[in-house]
């Protein structure tokens, strides 16, 4: 039966000639890279923009808490759909034509938002820009994964979570900017710059080879490859390993390879399981309601809080450099430890300041440090390495199943956290929500333990030989 379990087809090479595990990164990987990972400004600007614009549309359109959720949580509804039908668009066209694709949505998202003269239509707006990000979200790490040589793929991965965090920043620095003039219109009205950098970047890069190899496109994928690998040799290595494992998976695709295949199976629910971790630490929680977090911490009027605001993203960015510097030199793994304990500690902290009070100025300081360290370590771990982790574990003919189905997750968690969150802090309070978040954090150092595979410096197609030989998860990077 196609894609049915068993030991994968060994080349007889299992370590790679020196030629090839040593050749030069060519600047246009680098370049590639760095257009592609403009998906992820997009991606950080829409997540910051609306903690800003939030306090001025509440004023304005006289929200209750229920549409105040909404209005942040329907852009994750469109991003869920959009990262659903993201796999085959991308499986179809190509994950260039994608992104390009996602930057068209996302300008006319940011337009309607503009013009919206009710919250119907502001929920368009926020639903279109989810649409988009959905489907950038899904296919730039993807493609980063496809394109970067393994002994960086961590790194250009990572590279994307940077971008992400600078849209964030970004957009709470044009917060606060257009909170002087109390125009929410502005502020959405940035997001069209990212849009049409996206679009113009992308235009610049090529297909991925994976891509078209897998759609038979042998001699296009090897005429990218000549301009992104640094030898003759390691050119035809990387050919060889990908004919071999699309020959080992024959024609199964998709959904029906899922069916099939329970080694598939695992993979695609590893990477579903690894997005929730993501979304229940509580970051997105933070970067769409941190000026009422600030507030339930002491800090009055909203110049303040985006003050604040702006703060939490100086550190998210700069501490993404943390990941960038040494997810391909340690690995992934111990990063994760790292990173889930400070998230647990900073959250224990919070939560305690909030039930004693933060009645000095002291406490109040204290409670602010805890919450900046809470997003130090969420940028320097799960942040950038979830989306590394999803794009590496996943087989080739199923890598866009894969993928849309953990980038669903996401979604449908990111949801969850804008939809409730909000409700969760006035029904049980600070103290509370934040406690629950320090103990969640630490059950992920046991997730981490038990079922994260360390694909440090390991290809694709070797992971993707020891899941379909049957490895446990934690050992496919082995």
């Amino acid at each position: 039966m196609a894609g049915s379990p068993g030991p994968a087809p060994s080349s007889g090479q299992d370590h790679k000639p020196d030629a090839v595990a040593h050749a030069d990164i060519v600047p246009m990987v680098w370049f590639s890279c760095g257009l592609a990972a403009l998906a992820g400004l997009l991606f950080g600007m829409d997540i910051g923009v609306i903690s800003g614009a939030l306090p001025f549309i509440k004023q304005e359109f006289h929200l209750s808490t229920g549409m105040e959720g909404w209005i942040v949580s329907s852009m994750m509804v469109g991003a869920a759909v959009g990262a659903f039908f993201a796999g085959g668009i991308s499986n179809r066209f190509g994950r260039r034509k994608a992104m390009l694709y996602s930057a068209v949505l996302f300008f006319f998202g940011a337009l309607v938002a503009v013009v919206a003269m009710n919250t119907t239509l502001l929920v368009v707006a926020r639903i279109m820009l989810g649409l988009a990000v959905g489907v950038a979200s899904f296919t730039a790490p993807l493609y980063l994964s496809e394109v970067a040589p393994e002994r960086i793929r961590g790194t250009t991965i990572s590279f994307y979570q940077l971008m992400v965090t600078v849209g964030i920043l970004a957009a709470f620095v044009s917060n606060l900017a257009f909170s002087y003039i109390e125009s929410w219109r502005w502020m959405f009205g940035v997001l069209m710059i990212p849009a049409g950098m996206l679009f113009l970047g992308v235009l610049m890069v090529p297909n991925s080879p994976r891509w078209l190899a897998a759609h038979d496109r042998f001699d296009e994928a090897r005429n990218v490859l000549n301009k992104l690998r640094g030898s003759r040799e390691e050119i035809e290595y990387e050919i060889k390993e990908i004919q071999e494992s699309l020959e080992q998976e024959e024609q199964s695709r998709g959904f029906d390879m899922f069916k099939e295949n329970p080694n598939f199976r695992r993979s695609v629910l590893l990477g579903v399981s690894l997005q929730i971790v993501q979304q229940f630490t509580g970051m997105n929680a933070i970067m769409y309601f941190a000026p009422q977090i600030f507030e339930a911490s002491g800090f009055e009027g909203t110049a303040a809080q985006l003050w604040s605001t702006v703060a939490t993203g100086l550190v998210n960015v700069l501490a993404t450099f943390i990941a960038i510097g040494f997810v391909d030199r340690l690995g992934r793994k111990p990063i994760l430890y790292a990173g889930f304990s400070i998230m647990a500690i900073s959250m224990a902290v919070l939560a305690t300041i909030l039930g004693i009070g933060p009645s000095t100025s002291f406490l109040q300081y204290t409670a602010m440090g805890a919450l900046l360290v809470f997003v130090a370590g969420f940028a320097m771990s799960a942040g950038p390495l979830i989306w590394t982790l999803c794009a590496e574990i996943q087989p080739l003919r199923g890598r866009d199943f894969g993928i849309s189905a953990s980038t669903v997750a996401n979604w449908v968690g990111n949801f969850a956290v804008g939809q409730f969150f909000p409700i969760m802090l006035v029904g049980i309070g600070g103290t509370m929500t934040f406690g629950i978040l320090a103990a969640l954090n630490l059950l992920f150092i046991v997730f981490t333990l038990l079922l994260i595979p360390e694909t440090k410096g390991i290809s694709l197609e070797k992971i993707e030989k020891n899941l379909m030989g049957g490895k446990a998860l934690r050992d496919i990077g082995a």
